[in-house]
């Protein structure tokens, strides 16, 4: 045999062995133009008003409590047997309207001036300090010109919705229309945080519920057609939702849906179609417990309807709250326990009044682990506005990019815990205002976690306590005097926060000046 080849014999071998590689190439530009051509997920994120940590049926903690025992919400167990569990969640502030602005923004309330709950632009809310004075706040809440995530999503081909409270900005701002901050359709949404009825037989206005006359800021707009029937909110609500997602079939867009039913938020009404399963609890208890039934159930309802309509594996879902549970006031039993193991509740410093649930899930394109993990990373609702951003394939404009200060957790959703936030990531919470109520750690402060160490600064004084929340979530036990070198490090990181987001400080009512910043009571440099 010749050992010699001809050159057309060459050419035939050498193409013959590079045609597996040229065929695996050929694969991966197909796949890549398939993955490219992707389209964009939807995203459902259903924000609670005023949901504790243990106002589930699902354990957010370490172990079963009498808490998750008491309420029923196997669609929430669903979501999180089938999505990503944050464990250690927190909202932007221990009321509504700094977290839901946050979480619109990006940018932590310190940062924007929205440090407490709207309602009127030329009227403070907060309650009176003896000692203290909240500094100047932007009371409007947000502005038709504020970059807003709906309106990110919105010019990138979305179609935004936004279903229920709102509570964005005040009475006769542009923030108080939700069609102004980015949505394209608003349904129920005004300047109001609270319903005035969750009643249809009450218009969900405050009048038939007060027997009075004349309308109320609270009143439920939009709902005209459901006034006069024996019909529920949230259940009114829910079905606005899955119409909204239906039109899917209309409508090619991808969906951006903000579902946030006024729920579980005062006042305190039950839904008789839940109330038997609760009969052994104290009243005002056993209506607590129709309302985050009902709350479930609307979840359940938009689940069931992106499985019909073959959307589930096109959608991210994400459910929390805005802050923790309700317990000073309006509940049954003693105050200041309903979030027990954590200590007080809304309005509150402690982990009652910030720490949320918080599970995320989505579609295995998306890369989302779909097995029910649990993560400990810190993690808080203004990550959300990164998070969607970073899922969705949206840029963010770099103008704003430098006042957001929520971190994409996308890389925690995926797996990938070296892209995501550190463990050791410095959180803050501050609210310069006095709440209504009266209880535990319920006035003026600045509070900063760093890992297992939770420093709070009471602007009262201003005084700290320092708490290590891998041993004692309760927060029970004072270890400031135990660990003055921890203490020191966190008071000049926590000062350091405050510089870097403009965060304003309460007001000496006897000398009229801002009271003592964090790093004057250091005794160290902290290093």
């Amino acid at each position: 045999m010749n050992a010699t080849l001809h050159h057309s014999d060459r050419a035939e071998t050498s193409f013959g062995c590079r045609l597996p590689a040229l065929l695996a190439i050929f694969a991966l530009l197909i796949g890549r133009s398939a993955l490219a051509e992707e389209p964009p997920p939807n995203v459902v994120v259903f924000m609670v008003d005023d949901l504790g940590w243990q106002d589930v049926s699902y354990p957010f903690g370490p172990e079963v409590t009498g808490f998750n025992r008491r309420y029923h919400t196997p669609n929430l167990e669903r979501l999180a047997r089938g999505g990503t569990v944050f464990t250690d969640a927190y909202s932007a502030s221990p009321v509504c309207t700094p977290t839901r602005t946050a979480f619109l923004t990006g940018s932590h309330p310190a940062r924007t001036g929205i440090t407490y709950w709207t309602l009127h632009a030329d009227r403070d809310t907060s309650t009176a300090h003896p000692r203290l004075r909240r500094p100047d706040w932007r009371l409007e809440g947000l502005a038709e010109d504020d970059v807003t995530l709906p309106g990110l999503l919105r010019d990138s081909g979305y179609r935004t919705i936004h279903i229920g409270k709102a509570h964005f900005g005040a009475i006769g701002t542009s923030g108080a229309d939700p069609q102004r901050l980015g949505f394209e359709t608003n349904i129920a949404g005004h300047a109001a945080g609270g319903p005035g009825s969750f009643y249809g037989i009450h218009d969900f206005a405050a009048r038939k519920r007060q027997g009075r006359t004349g309308p109320s800021v609270w009143d439920v707009p939009g709902l005209e057609a459901h006034h006069g029937k024996d019909v529920y909110l949230t259940e009114v609500l829910a079905e606005k939702a899955v119409e909204e997602i239906r039109r899917t079939g209309t409508d090619d867009r991808p969906f951006f849906l903000h579902f946030a039913p006024y729920a579980v938020h005062a006042p305190i009404m039950p839904n008789h179609r839940h109330l038997d399963a609760y009969r052994d609890l104290d009243p005002k208890e056993a209506a607590y417990a129709t309302m985050i039934e009902s709350t479930d159930a609307a979840l359940g309802r938009i689940l069931e309807t992106l499985d019909e309509l073959d959307l589930a594996d096109r959608t991210i879902v994400v459910f929390t709250s805005d802050n923790g549970g309700l317990s000073a006031h309006a509940r049954g039993g003693a105050p200041h326990v309903h979030n027990a193991p954590l200590r007080s509740g809304k309005g509150s410093a402690y982990e009652g009044g910030v720490r949320v649930p918080m599970v995320v899930a989505g579609p295995a394109s998306s890369g989302i682990h779909a097995d029910g993990r649990r993560i400990t990373t810190p993690v808080t609702v203004i990550d959300l506005f990164p998070t969607v951003l970073d899922l969705a394939g949206v840029g963010m404009p770099s103008a704003h990019g430098t006042s957001v200060d929520g971190v994409s957790i996308s890389g925690l959703l995926r797996g990938d815990d070296a892209s995501g936030p550190p463990r050791d990531r410095g959180l803050a919470w501050h609210m310069p205002h006095q709440w209504g109520a009266r209880g535990p750690g319920i006035e003026p402060f600045t509070s900063y976690r760093r890992d297992r160490w939770k420093l709070l600064f009471f602007h009262d004084g201003p005084r700290v306590e320092l708490y290590d929340l891998r041993s004692d979530l309760g927060e029970t036990h004072d270890l400031a005097a135990d660990h003055p070198e921890v203490v020191d490090r966190l008071l000049l990181d926590l000062d350091a926060w405050m510089t870097s987001t403009g965060a304003d400080l309460s007001i000496d009512a006897a000398t009229g000046l801002p009271v003592d910043r964090p790093a004057s009571l250091a005794r160290s440099s902290g290093d």
